[in-house]
């Protein structure tokens, strides 16, 4: 019996990328709209990209075969 492919998680893929040791990018929230109220500097900041956290790199890993 052949063994199956995972499939790449589409939606996921679109909102992480991996970085060359392994570890994943993620955008910040809270950017799209209502930035007016909020500070330049604030906005700023969110423009920037993280990392995921620990505890959810391995569910998104899950997601994102290599």
């Amino acid at each position: 019996m052949a063994k199956i492919k995972m499939k790449t998680h589409r939606g996921s893929a679109k909102r992480f990328r991996r970085t060359g040791t392994g570890k994943l990018r993620r955008y910040k929230a809270y950017k799209s709209h209502l930035t007016g109220k909020k500070s330049p500097k604030r906005v700023r900041n969110l423009r920037k990209g993280a990392l995921v956290s620990k505890g959810d790199q391995k569910r998104i890993d899950a997601m994102l075969p290599r």
